[in-house]
């Protein structure tokens, strides 16, 4: 796993002052970039896909979709994407969450999930916490059962893992690194 943690952080570009001055910004598009990173990020995912027994992959937009469709098709699952307010069609679910400056809503199809679903949530980055915990309050009330969360990156400075971990009632949160 230190072979693996090793590629991936070689492929991850600070940015230094974007998109504020201030903030170091981890950009992940030299890793997706480079096919050995890339294979190795999705093969370590899509193994916390079967450790967990998960039935069906949700990615958080936007790079939640770049990382969880392969993760999906390589774990042999469906794809589900949990998306802003207002970009789906149909009957959707929706959960509002508060950011620091406001607050914000994702929404799934409403058909995508059922009760026998177990799911695993795939993102780039655990920051604060928020787009996770209402991600995991949307697939609870879609009657789906949350297998875990796996992220690429956790910064661990932003206290993310311990406003979720209550909310993940005891299913795990794996990020391959902590910054």
């Amino acid at each position: 796993m230190t072979e693996i943690r090793d590629l991936l952080l070689s492929r991850i570009r600070d940015v230094v002052d974007y998109p504020e001055p201030g903030v170091m910004f981890k950009d992940i598009t030299p890793l997706l970039a480079d096919p050995s990173a890339f294979t190795a990020l999705t093969d370590a995912l899509a193994e916390i896909a079967a450790r967990t027994g998960a039935t069906k992959v949700v990615g958080l937009e936007a790079r939640g979709f770049i990382l969880g469709s392969p993760v999906a098709v390589r774990a042999g699952l469906g794809f589900i994407p949990v998306r802003k307010a207002g970009k789906l069609p149909g009957a959707t679910l929706a959960q509002a969450y508060d950011l620091e400056y406001g607050s914000a809503e994702i929404e799934v199809h409403a058909e995508d999930l059922a009760g026998e679903d177990r799911v695993l949530i795939v993102d780039d980055v655990l920051a604060t916490g928020g787009t996770a915990e209402a991600s995991v309050q949307l697939i609870r009330r879609a009657g789906a059962e949350v297998a875990g969360l796996a992220v690429l990156m956790e910064l661990g400075f932003l206290g993310g893992r311990a406003r979720l971990e209550p909310a993940l009632g005891g299913a795990p949160l794996e990020a391959l690194l902590t910054v």
